[in-house]
C-alpha cells in the first residue's frame, strides 16, 4: 500500500514538472523562466529523494542535497546577474 502512494506521488511530480515546462517555454519574461527552472529543481529533489526511499538507496538523498545547493545558487546567479550584471 505504501509503495504504491510513493509511487502515486512520483507520478505526481512528473506531471508537475510537464506544466512547468509549459511555463518554461511559453513564459513571457525571463524572471518567469527563471522561476519555472527553480520550481523544476525542487520537484526533481522531491522525485529524487521518493526514489531513494522506494529503492532503500539513502545516497540519493546526498545528490538531492547538492542537486539542491546548485540549483539555488543558479538562481543566485541569474537574479544577480538580471539586477545588475555580473
Amino acid at each position: 500500500m505504501a509503495d504504491q502512494i510513493l509511487m502515486v506521488a512520483v507520478l505526481i511530480s512528473l506531471l508537475s514538472i510537464g506544466v512547468i515546462l509549459i511555463r518554461f517555454i511559453l513564459g513571457p519574461s525571463v524572471l518567469d523562466r527563471v522561476v519555472a527552472f527553480d520550481t523544476a529543481g525542487i520537484i526533481a529533489i522531491s522525485v529524487i529523494v521518493l526514489l531513494a526511499h522506494m529503492l532503500e538507496r539513502f545516497i540519493y538523498v546526498d545528490v538531492a542535497l547538492v542537486y539542491g545547493l546548485l540549483s539555488f545558487i543558479g538562481v543566485l546567479v541569474v537574479a544577480r546577474y538580471h539586477e545588475r550584471g555580473l
